[in-house]
């Protein structure tokens, strides 16, 4: 890991800093954080475990209204992509993958849908950014397959 102190910082507070702030930490912050953002977002979508709720149709059709696929096809696409690869970073695995995949989903979100919550969708994107150049760090399935 990479450090960039100022020539003002003390030894003693970037070693400390450096010790309770470790990479693996955020990597596993970022992938809970940004995994919560769209499995909470998955589950207004369904009614029960995965049926996808007909008012989840509605919004495709009207709001979202996405070029290229029928409302429908895109509906139970972004329904289970929004449970499986959240699922997936807070496990560590496939992280790449999976960041890769939301990635692609906030863009089309940003580009189609709203796109003036690019603030919000920048937020998205610094996390999922991390964990496709950085991987899911040691707390994760991931790690502990390549470890064998």
């Amino acid at each position: 890991m990479h450090t960039h102190t100022s020539p003002r910082e003390t030894g003693w507070l970037a070693a400390a800093a450096q010790r309770l702030v470790h990479e693996d930490l955020i990597l596993l912050v970022a992938r809970l954080g940004i995994a919560s953002v769209f499995f909470l977002s998955a589950r207004t979508k369904v009614e029960g475990w995965l049926t996808v709720a007909p008012g989840t149709f509605d919004l495709f059709r009207y709001e979202y209204a996405l070029p290229l696929l029928p409302p429908e096809l895109a509906a139970h696409l972004a329904t289970y992509a929004e449970h499986l690869f959240p699922v997936l970073l807070v496990l560590g695995m496939l992280t790449r993958v999976s960041a890769l995949a939301l990635l692609g989903m906030t863009l089309v979100i940003e580009i189609f849908v709203y796109p003036d919550a690019w603030a919000t969708h920048l937020s998205w994107a610094g996390l999922l950014l991390l964990l496709i150049g950085r991987g899911a760090g040691r707390w994760s399935i991931d790690q502990w397959i390549a470890a064998r």
